[in-house]
């Protein structure tokens, strides 16, 4: 399925979880210049169960001669939407693979399991924990995307108290003003620097206001407490049909190629089950591609699709799913590499990262470019 595609969209309820990709039996070098090739408006040990056949056999994959299970840790959230519709729509069954999903409380649990390879897959969020986790050695890859912001309609994005409109008209305006943003050096952090930046401002001409939970972000801009709010679907769309707040800007105005979540993969799964791989990546990216059609080009099984998502995600009224801006997922998979490093480099400037992260090691491509080789892109 090839083509241009227009502006991705969706998630709602923060996106858990990391990424990682590896190589064949023997290491495969990451593709180099391919991860940023992403446009800002989206877009091998063989297995004892694997095919004999050749991967790029007559540019498909087979499906593999045993089934196989692959375990993905998700926790329910919107950007998994590439998981869930592969599974239903039966993309992974076509290559004999069967997935099970697993939940983790929190990410120092899912991160040495995944390491470990006591789990295949799991997504995560940019944020000094997460690069802290590598730096010590979890050996975890990114490799796949899972979730950024699309051109001009933001999933991820600030949003402004109602009364405030007239008085502020941009984002210089917020000199002064009481800011929430619901973590400090993690990617919400990020953007706020990047929206300070942007507007000619420091953290000292503003009141940075941490707050975790962004219903409470509802209330304190409801209770005229905060004046702004770097907020997230669905509660975006219902604070501005409550007439609490209104959408101010958009985060891709000064920060388009923010990388908020990863697939992340293990490298027992990367290495030693590359056959199984390459066929997950692929059914993966077949789900993403339907995900696209409908929130992002509008057509294909939009019904169909929107009902995957209410039964696998905390978002169950269909009706809400055609009003909200939904997480950008590309559908060839490809990250904004050099964002995932501005980040870091953003959190170890600030004293929140110890040691070092090789990117050439825990950012790895190649499996997307080689399914890309296999099944074209998007």
């Amino acid at each position: 399925m090839r083509g241009k595609w227009l502006k991705l969209i969706g998630v709602f309820f923060i996106i858990v979880t990391l990424a990682l990709a590896g190589c064949a039996n023997s290491e495969t070098k990451p593709k180099e210049n391919t991860q940023d090739d992403q446009n800002t408006d989206p877009g091998k040990e063989k297995d004892q169960d694997s095919t004999t056949e050749d991967s790029s056999s007559e540019g498909a994959l087979d499906p593999l001669a045993e089934p196989v299970t692959v375990t993905i840790a998700e926790d329910g959230s919107a950007s998994g939407a590439g998981f869930y519709i592969a599974k239903e729509r039966g993309y992974f069954e076509e290559y004999n693979i069967n997935v099970e999903f697993v939940k983790f409380g929190n990410s120092d649990e899912m991160l040495p399991a995944l390491a470990a390879g006591k789990i295949d897959v799991a997504g995560g969020i940019s944020s000094a924990s997460f690069f802290n986790s590598i730096a010590q050695g979890i050996d975890v890859r990114m490799i796949a995307d899972k979730g950024h912001n699309v051109m001009g309609n933001s999933y991820f994005t600030f949003v402004l108290r109602k009364d405030l409109q007239d008085e502020i008209k941009d984002y210089k305006d917020l000199k002064g003003k009481r800011i929430a943003v619901s973590t400090k050096n993690a990617v919400d952090d990020y953007i706020f620097e990047r929206m300070l930046e942007h507007a000619g401002l420091t953290r000292d001409d503003v009141e940075f206001t941490l707050m975790s939970d962004f219903g409470n972000m509802m209330s304190a801009i409801g209770n005229n407490q905060i004046a702004a709010a770097l907020q997230i679907e669905p509660l975006i769309t219902q604070g501005i049909e409550q007439d609490l707040h209104v959408k101010f800007g958009d985060v891709t105005d000064f920060a388009p190629k923010a990388q908020i979540a990863m697939v992340l993969g293990s490298p027992e799964f990367l290495n030693e089950r590359r056959e199984v791989a390459l066929r997950f990546m692929a059914g993966y990216l077949k789900g993403v591609r339907d995900y696209n059609d409908v929130f992002v080009k509008d057509e294909g099984e939009k019904e169909e699709i929107i009902n995957i998502m209410t039964e696998h995600t905390a978002l169950k009224d269909p009706a809400i799913w055609n009003k909200v801006a939904v997480t950008g997922l590309n559908p060839d998979g490809r990250m904004f590499t050099e964002d995932i490093k501005k980040q870091y480099n953003m959190y170890k400037e600030n004293g929140a990262i110890k040691g070092e992260v090789d990117f050439d090691k825990a950012v790895d491509p190649s499996l997307v470019e080689d399914v890309l080789d296999i099944i074209g892109e998007y």
